[in-house]
Protein backbone atom coordinates (compact mmCIF):
# COMPACT_ATOMS: atom_id res chain seq x y z
CA UNK A 1 0.00 0.00 0.00
CA UNK A 2 1.34 3.47 -0.88
CA UNK A 3 2.30 5.63 2.08
CA UNK A 4 -0.20 8.30 1.15
CA UNK A 5 -3.07 5.83 0.93
CA UNK A 6 -2.04 4.25 4.20
CA UNK A 7 -2.19 7.60 5.96
CA UNK A 8 -5.66 8.18 4.60
CA UNK A 9 -6.99 4.79 5.67
CA UNK A 10 -5.17 4.20 8.92
CA UNK A 11 -3.86 7.02 10.67
CA UNK A 12 -1.88 10.13 10.89
CA UNK A 13 -4.53 12.68 10.08
CA UNK A 14 -7.25 10.71 11.83
CA UNK A 15 -5.15 10.53 14.96
CA UNK A 16 -4.60 14.28 14.98
CA UNK A 17 -8.24 15.03 14.20
CA UNK A 18 -9.59 12.75 16.90
CA UNK A 19 -7.68 14.67 19.57
CA UNK A 20 -8.64 18.15 18.34
CA UNK A 21 -10.73 20.42 20.55
CA UNK A 22 -13.29 22.94 19.36
CA UNK A 23 -11.62 25.93 21.06
CA UNK A 24 -8.30 25.52 19.28
CA UNK A 25 -8.70 28.16 16.59
CA UNK A 26 -10.12 31.07 18.51
CA UNK A 27 -6.96 32.39 20.14
CA UNK A 28 -4.61 31.28 17.39
CA UNK A 29 -6.52 33.28 14.81
CA UNK A 30 -6.61 36.43 16.96
CA UNK A 31 -3.06 37.46 16.10
CA UNK A 32 -2.50 39.85 13.22
CA UNK A 33 -1.20 38.23 10.08
CA UNK A 34 1.36 39.75 7.75
CA UNK A 35 -0.15 41.51 4.72
CA UNK A 36 -0.25 39.85 1.33
CA UNK A 37 3.08 39.98 -0.43
CA UNK A 38 5.03 40.13 2.82
CA UNK A 39 7.61 37.74 1.40
CA UNK A 40 9.01 40.67 -0.57
CA UNK A 41 9.13 43.05 2.40
CA UNK A 42 11.62 43.36 5.27
CA UNK A 43 10.62 41.33 8.30
CA UNK A 44 8.83 43.41 10.93
CA UNK A 45 9.00 43.10 14.68
CA UNK A 46 6.08 41.45 16.42
CA UNK A 47 4.74 41.53 19.95
CA UNK A 48 2.45 38.70 21.03
CA UNK A 49 0.55 39.41 24.26
CA UNK A 50 0.75 36.87 27.07
CA UNK A 51 -2.02 34.29 27.25
CA UNK A 52 -3.10 31.90 30.01
CA UNK A 53 -1.57 28.42 29.66
CA UNK A 54 -3.39 26.35 27.06
CA UNK A 55 -5.83 23.74 28.43
CA UNK A 56 -5.76 20.25 26.92
CA UNK A 57 -9.53 19.88 27.47
CA UNK A 58 -9.17 16.19 28.17
CA UNK A 59 -7.26 15.37 25.01
CA UNK A 60 -5.01 17.55 22.89
CA UNK A 61 -5.29 21.23 21.98
CA UNK A 62 -3.15 23.57 19.91
CA UNK A 63 -2.80 27.35 19.79
CA UNK A 64 -0.89 29.12 17.02
CA UNK A 65 1.54 31.80 18.20
CA UNK A 66 3.83 32.74 15.32
CA UNK A 67 2.58 32.32 11.77
CA UNK A 68 4.88 31.63 8.87
CA UNK A 69 3.44 34.68 7.11
CA UNK A 70 4.65 36.87 9.99
CA UNK A 71 8.29 35.81 9.41
CA UNK A 72 8.39 35.82 5.60
CA UNK A 73 8.08 32.04 5.59
CA UNK A 74 11.12 31.36 7.77
CA UNK A 75 9.51 30.16 10.99
CA UNK A 76 6.26 29.45 12.81
CA UNK A 77 5.28 28.02 16.18
CA UNK A 78 2.35 26.59 18.09
CA UNK A 79 1.64 25.79 21.72
CA UNK A 80 0.39 22.26 22.35
CA UNK A 81 -1.29 20.87 25.46
CA UNK A 82 -1.69 17.11 25.96
CA UNK A 83 -3.75 15.40 28.66
CA UNK A 84 -2.15 12.78 30.92
CA UNK A 85 -1.76 9.30 29.41
CA UNK A 86 -2.52 10.49 25.87
CA UNK A 87 -1.00 9.09 22.68
CA UNK A 88 0.00 11.30 19.78
CA UNK A 89 -0.25 10.61 16.04
CA UNK A 90 1.01 7.52 14.26
CA UNK A 91 4.81 7.52 13.71
CA UNK A 92 5.65 9.54 10.62
CA UNK A 93 8.30 11.70 9.03
CA UNK A 94 8.45 14.89 6.98
CA UNK A 95 10.13 15.39 3.63
CA UNK A 96 10.99 19.05 4.25
CA UNK A 97 9.98 20.12 7.74
CA UNK A 98 12.38 20.46 10.69
CA UNK A 99 10.76 20.69 14.16
CA UNK A 100 12.13 22.05 17.42
CA UNK A 101 10.29 21.43 20.70
CA UNK A 102 10.60 23.33 24.00
CA UNK A 103 8.80 21.58 26.85
CA UNK A 104 7.05 24.07 29.14
CA UNK A 105 5.27 21.75 31.57
CA UNK A 106 5.36 18.02 32.27
CA UNK A 107 7.38 15.45 30.34
CA UNK A 108 7.22 14.82 26.59
CA UNK A 109 7.98 11.29 25.42
CA UNK A 110 9.37 11.19 21.88
CA UNK A 111 9.84 8.24 19.57
CA UNK A 112 12.80 8.92 17.24
CA UNK A 113 13.27 6.08 14.77
CA UNK A 114 13.44 3.14 17.21
CA UNK A 115 14.40 5.02 20.39
CA UNK A 116 12.11 6.66 22.95
CA UNK A 117 13.46 9.67 24.82
CA UNK A 118 11.80 11.69 27.62
CA UNK A 119 12.11 15.49 27.67
CA UNK A 120 11.29 17.22 30.95
CA UNK A 121 10.12 20.82 31.40
CA UNK A 122 12.83 23.24 30.30
CA UNK A 123 14.32 20.73 27.87
CA UNK A 124 14.57 21.05 24.09
CA UNK A 125 14.31 18.43 21.36
CA UNK A 126 15.14 18.72 17.64
CA UNK A 127 13.37 16.47 15.14
CA UNK A 128 15.06 16.84 11.75
CA UNK A 129 13.28 15.98 8.54
CA UNK A 130 13.25 12.40 7.20
CA UNK A 131 13.47 10.77 10.67
CA UNK A 132 10.47 8.76 11.87
CA UNK A 133 8.95 10.16 15.05
CA UNK A 134 5.88 10.74 17.18
CA UNK A 135 5.18 12.13 20.65
CA UNK A 136 2.98 11.21 23.60
CA UNK A 137 2.33 11.98 27.27
CA UNK A 138 3.09 8.85 29.30
CA UNK A 139 2.88 10.63 32.65
CA UNK A 140 -0.02 11.27 35.03
CA UNK A 141 0.44 15.04 34.69
CA UNK A 142 -0.43 17.43 31.83
CA UNK A 143 2.11 18.09 29.10
CA UNK A 144 2.53 21.47 27.45
CA UNK A 145 5.14 22.47 24.89
CA UNK A 146 6.02 24.87 22.11
CA UNK A 147 6.64 23.32 18.70
CA UNK A 148 8.67 25.42 16.26
CA UNK A 149 8.57 24.81 12.51
CA UNK A 150 11.18 25.71 9.92
CA UNK A 151 10.97 25.66 6.12
CA UNK A 152 7.21 25.06 6.01
CA UNK A 153 4.01 26.73 7.30
CA UNK A 154 3.01 23.62 9.25
CA UNK A 155 0.66 25.61 11.48
CA UNK A 156 -1.66 25.76 8.46
CA UNK A 157 -1.78 21.97 8.32
CA UNK A 158 -2.58 21.69 12.03
CA UNK A 159 -5.29 24.34 11.94
CA UNK A 160 -6.90 22.70 8.94
CA UNK A 161 -6.93 19.25 10.54
CA UNK A 162 -7.88 20.29 14.07
CA UNK A 163 -10.72 22.71 13.57
CA UNK A 164 -11.66 23.05 9.91
CA UNK A 165 -12.18 19.45 8.73
CA UNK A 166 -15.27 18.97 10.87
CA UNK A 167 -18.82 17.79 10.15
CA UNK A 168 -20.02 21.35 10.84
CA UNK A 169 -17.82 22.57 7.98
CA UNK A 170 -19.02 19.92 5.54
CA UNK A 171 -16.45 17.20 6.26
CA UNK A 172 -18.27 14.29 7.98
CA UNK A 173 -16.05 11.52 9.32
CA UNK A 174 -15.43 8.94 6.59
CA UNK A 175 -16.77 11.17 3.81
CA UNK A 176 -15.23 11.41 0.36
CA UNK A 177 -14.79 15.16 0.81
CA UNK A 178 -12.73 14.66 3.96
CA UNK A 179 -10.67 11.89 2.39
CA UNK A 180 -9.83 14.04 -0.63
CA UNK A 181 -8.81 16.95 1.59
CA UNK A 182 -6.64 14.61 3.67
CA UNK A 183 -4.95 13.44 0.50
CA UNK A 184 -4.32 17.01 -0.60
CA UNK A 185 -2.80 17.96 2.77
CA UNK A 186 -0.55 14.89 2.84
CA UNK A 187 0.78 15.75 -0.61
CA UNK A 188 1.18 19.46 0.12
CA UNK A 189 3.02 19.04 3.42
CA UNK A 190 5.12 16.00 2.52
CA UNK A 191 3.95 13.67 5.28
CA UNK A 192 5.12 10.06 5.06
CA UNK A 193 4.54 6.92 7.08
CA UNK A 194 5.41 3.23 6.90
CA UNK A 195 2.73 0.62 6.26
CA UNK A 196 2.83 -0.55 9.90
CA UNK A 197 2.66 2.94 11.45
CA UNK A 198 -0.81 2.52 12.93
CA UNK A 199 0.12 -0.83 14.47
CA UNK A 200 3.24 0.78 15.95
CA UNK A 201 1.13 3.58 17.41
CA UNK A 202 -1.22 1.07 19.01
CA UNK A 203 1.71 -0.91 20.42
CA UNK A 204 3.15 2.21 22.08
CA UNK A 205 -0.26 3.16 23.45
CA UNK A 206 -0.71 -0.30 24.92
CA UNK A 207 2.79 -0.43 26.38
CA UNK A 208 2.37 2.86 28.25
CA UNK A 209 -1.37 2.59 28.99
CA UNK A 210 -2.34 5.53 26.77
CA UNK A 211 -5.70 6.55 25.37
Amino acid sequence: MERRNFLLSAGLLTAFGAMAQSGFGAIGNSFAQAPAGADNEPMKQMLLPAQPPLDHNGGMAIRTWVRSAMTNGLYSSVECAVAPKTMGPAPHWHKELDELMLVLEGTASILMDKEIVHIEAGGWHLRPRMIKHTFFNASDKPLRFIDMYFNQPFEEYLERVFYELTPENGFPEGSEAKQKEHERLIEKFGLCSASDAWDERQEIAGRFGLK
